[in-house]
């Protein structure tokens, strides 16, 4: 099973410019097996697009599960989030964080209860999540 990105269903269902590249990469891992959305990446979409009612009927449609986040995955995801800190203030960086806990809990579900991700923002999800299968969608 494939995760997809809260970046990526924005490129889908908001109609962007990278909606084709988006949906080339949803059927490619759909030929392969079931594709899975967490719902960390459900309300992420749902706070930038603000199609609530109509999210569930959107993803049904695009083939994509839903797949909650279990415990493991909380814990990875706040474990990741903490070393991510830490380096920025090694590093001399403001100790807020840039990265929302949200981006660590989509990388924990997609390396523990997932076989890879389907997103744009492969350089984070690769430095924090080694061994992640990446899968970013490319525009032809």
């Amino acid at each position: 099973m494939i995760a997809i990105d809260s970046s990526v269903l924005i490129d889908l269902l908001g109609n962007d410019v990278r909606a084709d590249a988006a949906e080339v990469s949803l059927r490619n891992a759909l030929n392969i097996g079931p594709v899975a959305v967490s719902d960390i990446a459900i309300s992420e979409v749902t706070a930038g697009l603000g199609h609530g009612s109509e999210m569930a009927d959107a993803i049904e449609e695009l083939g994509i599960h839903f797949s909650p986040l279990e415990l493991r995955s909380a814990i990875r995801a706040g474990e990741m989030q903490r070393k991510y800190n830490e380096r920025l203030r090694r590093e001399g960086h403001a100790t807020g964080s840039r990265r929302t806990v949200a981006d660590f809990l989509v990388g924990a579900h997609a390396m523990l209860q997932c076989d890879g991700l389907i997103t744009r923002d492969a350089g984070f999800f690769r430095d924090y999540f080694k061994g992640l299968k990446v899968i970013v969608p490319q525009s032809h």
